[in-house]
């Protein structure tokens, strides 16, 4: 990357957001990622989020979408999750900066006696270790590849003008300073509202946000305005006087049928030679100056034209917030489009299937049930706390009996062994202690993990070896025929060991299971079509291009292809091979396609 064979020097773009919350900061974030890693250079992300949390384990997912899991065992944002996707990279746990993170830091560090004695503040001492933070997580590899990155993509969350991002934005504009200007390119997304009553693009919250980055100490380099449509010329040129940016550095994210299209986007519009101009990197060889978005290209068109559907039954207890369950979805979906089919997703509230619902809201209750017996496959993901696990257990009973495609993960593979015992076994009263701490047949048990940090205490997280028991069944044929699989957890209650005799006496077959032989990974009922429980968490290892192995079992077996995959004893190669657009020479399109291909009942909210 060095002209002159001289020491390399890391490249900084950050992402800021202003007047108003939501509007897609992470998805541009990862966008941009994917264009600099078509450029040919190695890309790294940081995300910060000004929240006091120390990270987001403690966080309802209502509050704050779902809690990601990275190798490490690092509960992060949701965003870390679009980067890991879209840039196929493995991140660690300090990739995520929280105000809590950076504050304590600094006091373990006074208590310590390290300031000498100094008062401590948050200018020189926070903004300090906000940089040195940065700087340090910035080296670290995370493309499997030794040696640090050439870029690293830092998203500042919130919105700027933010009194808790106030640390953090000073501290962002002194390394603006100190990095250099060739080092450091800044993109600001904003919105440009169009007022229905006149019908016109207004570019003044724009230019209110900019001038509010300016005095922060902040100088935008590129401006990334979210709008339904392609600004127009005259908005652009206005935006071009008032914020000072040149107006080809004006770029629009308007609307898109997925956010797959998000890269090509900013490629047409010449984002790419704007950063790396910004960034003094358009002389350096080993930078292509086209970025190579063919395989993205092909499957978000490929994505558009999917017609023939298939529908998955999300039981769920967050199913009001699709955010939730967005690994979730992205997994089914990477895993639908690998086999040209069009995602349906059927959000089914756990407790609407209850009894105790049938008689307080009969109307909720049948259209739940109805959902339910529509779905051509059933995912019950994971999930804490006992709400809606007695819907959960009928969701598996109903999938087990009449034989429809069921994933069970985390908590899911929990009540699935729960239903058996109760079904098959006749314990009448079988539960995890987690929800009946006096239950006579306890299925499911606290087995705390202990952890060398106070990281998630005694909670299992993080990629831990699953070693299959079983070579011919459906889990171990669809990761490969491989002997074990690496896999991330986030859980407190497993299987209980003691149990797992009588269960598989009874015809459950635990085809996965961890070194110790103590703690079951994989579940499954060998004489269903498929019906699999996981307790570990294979949606957070899905990618576009390469879907996790038991979400591609899912779909296949949900639209009657599960015979030939597993026949095939691999998983195909995704979206790497172009797909074909058009059928019989005519391309079909849709009239409105959600945000990211995937088609939901829930009020024509995309998922």
């Amino acid at each position: 990357m060095n002209k002159g064979g001289g020491m390399k020097k890391m490249k900084y773009v950050l992402v800021t957001g202003g007047v108003v919350s939501g509007l897609g900061k992470g998805v541009t974030a990862s966008s941009i990622g994917v264009l600099l890693k078509a450029c040919g250079l190695r890309v790294t992300s940081i995300k910060i989020d000004p929240y006091l949390n120390t990270d987001a384990g403690t966080m309802s997912p209502f509050e704050h979408g779902e809690v990601y899991v990275l190798d490490d065992g690092g509960e992060v944002d949701l965003d870390l999750g679009n980067y890991e996707r879209f840039l196929d990279i493995k991140l660690t746990r300090d990739n995520n900066i929280t105000t809590g993170k950076i504050y304590q830091a600094v006091i373990d560090k006074e208590r310590r006696g390290d300031y000498l004695g100094k008062t401590v503040q948050v200018v020189p001492h926070i903004t300090d270790a906000i940089q040195e933070w940065i700087e340090r997580v910035a080296m670290i590899p995370v493309d499997g590849q030794p040696g640090p990155a050439d870029v690293c993509v830092i998203e500042l969350g919130g919105t700027i003008g933010d009194i808790e991002s106030m640390p953090f934005t000073e501290a962002l504009g002194q390394f603006s300073y100190r990095v250099g200007a060739g080092n450091f390119c800044l993109i600001h997304v904003s919105l440009v509202p169009v007022l229905s009553a006149v019908g016109e693009q207004k570019s003044k919250p724009t230019q209110h946000s900019v001038r509010g980055l300016r005095s922060l100490g902040l100088t935008p380099n590129i401006l990334a305005c979210r709008s339904t449509l392609a600004l127009e010329e005259n908005v652009k040129q206005k935006l071009s006087q008032f914020c000072h940016v040149p107006a080809e550095n004006i770029i629009t994210l308007y609307d898109v049928p997925n956010i797959w299209h998000l890269p090509s986007l900013l490629r047409d519009q010449k984002a790419h030679g704007a950063i790396l101009g910004a960034l003094n990197l358009l002389g350096f060889v080993n930078v292509a100056r086209e970025p190579n978005l063919k395989e993205w290209t092909s499957r978000a068109e490929s994505c558009d034209m999917l017609l023939e559907p298939v529908r998955i039954a999300i039981v769920g207890k967050y199913t009001g917030l699709s955010d939730s369950y967005l690994s979730l979805l992205k997994a089914l979906l990477h895993a639908s489009v690998s086999l040209r089919k069009k995602l349906v997703v059927d959000w089914v509230p756990a407790s609407d299937i209850e009894d105790e619902t049938a008689k307080e809201n009969p109307d909720a209750y049948k259209a739940a049930w109805k959902l339910l017996q529509g779905a051509d496959g059933v995912l019950v993901p994971g999930g804490f706390g006992d709400r809606g696990v007695e819907g959960k257990i009928l969701a598996a009973k109903y999938a087990r009996e009449n034989r429809i495609p069921f994933l069970g993960i985390c908590l899911g593979m929990q009540i699935a062994v729960i239903e058996f015992a109760r079904s098959i076994l006749g314990l009448q009263d079988a539960n995890s202690t987690e929800f009946d701490p006096d239950t006579t047949s306890p299925c499911v048990i606290f087995m705390p993990e202990g952890s060398k940090t106070h990281f998630g205490g005694t909670m299992r997280l993080g990629s831990r070896r699953t070693y299959f028991q079983v070579m011919d069944c459906k889990s171990a044929k669809l990761y490969g025929n491989r002997g074990f699989v690496d896999e991330r957890h986030r859980h407190r209650y497993e299987v209980n060991p003691d149990m797992v005799s009588t269960l598989e006496d009874a015809g459950l077959s635990f085809t996965g299971k961890d070194e110790t032989g103590q703690r079951m990974e994989i579940v499954e009922l060998p004489n269903h079509p498929y019906y699999i429980g996981t307790q570990f968490h294979p949606e957070f290892k899905s990618r576009p291009g390469k879907p996790s192995a038991l979400f591609l079992g899912l779909i296949a077996a949900a639209c009657g292809q599960l015979d030939s995959l597993l026949h095939a004893h691999k998983i195909p190669n995704g979206m790497a091979k172009k797909v074909s657009l058009y059928q019989n020479g005519n391309a079909t399109k849709f009239a409105k396609i959600p945000a990211d291909g995937i088609y939901s009942n829930c009020n024509g909210v995309h998922a």
